[in-house]
């Protein structure tokens, strides 16, 4: 009666995951909201970010001061299947109702793992505080999206506190089949009052306005300011976007790589009170600008890989009448 015991044990054994292990000293696996697994990447002084497993979902930047950069909410839901509502989720295979997914694709409420052995990225070696995060389609991911993919994220915090997030998508489809899919990282930034904030770079870009069909219009101001509700997706817009907050004398740069686009968005009063996981007032205090490839689908060959990145830092402003020169960030 006892010979069977081994077996059970060598199985139970064996159905056990090895642990997860982080390859930089820099960063930490803890427990955070709800019990969900985070990595706390720390960098100089008191630079820092927390990542999600759940997502892939940064949800935490905090500059040498410790001043949280991103906005998450106070009402944000730490439960899957919801998305948490803040941070840099990741809208992949579709960006919004680009398609006949669910709004912005499945990859922000699934569980990531972490990536011990990812296929090399050229990095700085001055950049300790990373972690490298890998994505694979389930079963059930397959029936609603009937394509293997591998999708290497990798989270870094710079020496001088700069946030990049790079990308990887590989079409691992065995049936000589290519897949196309729409993305963003649909970035939220902590800002001190919307109405002082004002966005350069993308005067004079065209844009489509998911407020209005999505029909195609021509930005004139001479930088976007904010008085009313926002959602628009700038075309071909340039590889550098400069956030300026004139309150916090604060500016945030955000620099894109592989994504030609850059989705605005303000939910403003009326939809931020129909948001479950939003507080009434706290667009406000939020603003999503938001690197992207929306108007044309990224489509990838059976072997091939797609790589996009985001960089964003956040840099003193110094004001002349209201006004920051545009060269000293955009081209700086």
């Amino acid at each position: 009666m006892a010979g069977p015991a081994p077996a059970v044990a060598a199985s139970a054994a064996a159905s056990q995951s090895p642990p997860m292990q982080l390859p930089s000293p820099f960063a930490e696996l803890v427990k955070g909201s709800s019990g969900l697994e985070k990595i706390v990447l720390r960098g100089a002084r008191n630079c820092c970010a927390e990542i999600y497993l759940y997502g892939g979902q940064v949800t935490s930047w905090k500059n040498d001061n410790g001043e949280e950069l991103l906005f998450l909410s106070s009402k944000a839901i730490f439960k899957p299947p919801k998305a948490i509502r803040g941070g840099i989720p990741i809208c992949f295979p579709q960006f919004g109702t680009h398609g006949n997914l669910e709004q912005h694709g499945f990859a922000r409420n699934r569980f990531w793992t972490i990536d011990n052995n990812p296929p090399p990225l050229p990095v700085n070696p001055a950049i300790k505080a990373y972690v490298d995060l890998i994505l694979k389609p389930s079963e059930e991911d397959l029936k609603i999206w009937p394509h293997s993919f591998e999708f290497r994220l990798r989270v870094s915090l710079g020496p001088s506190g700069d946030l990049s997030l790079t990308s990887r998508i590989r079409n691992t489809n065995t049936d000589g089949r290519p897949f196309s899919y729409t993305f963003a990282y649909h970035t939220y930034f902590s800002v001190s009052d919307i109405s002082e904030v004002r966005v350069e770079g993308l005067e004079t870009m065209d844009y489509l306005d998911n407020l209005k069909a999505k029909e195609r219009f021509t930005e004139q101001g001479d930088a976007i300011v904010f008085e009313s509700e926002v959602d628009k997706v700038y075309l071909a817009a340039p590889s550098k976007i400069a956030i300026i907050d004139h309150e916090k004398k604060r500016t945030f740069v955000v620099t894109k790589e592989g994504l030609p686009d850059a989705v605005v968005w303000n939910p403003w009063d009326k939809k931020a009170k129909a948001m479950q996981d939003f507080g009434d007032a706290e667009y406000k205090s939020m603003l999503c600008v938001e690197p992207a490839a929306v108007e044309r689908p990224i489509t990838l060959k059976p072997g091939e890989e797609w790589k996009g990145r985001l960089v964003l830092s956040a840099v003193p402003s110094s004001y002349c009448s209201g006004q920051l020169d545009p060269s000293e960030v955009l081209q700086g």
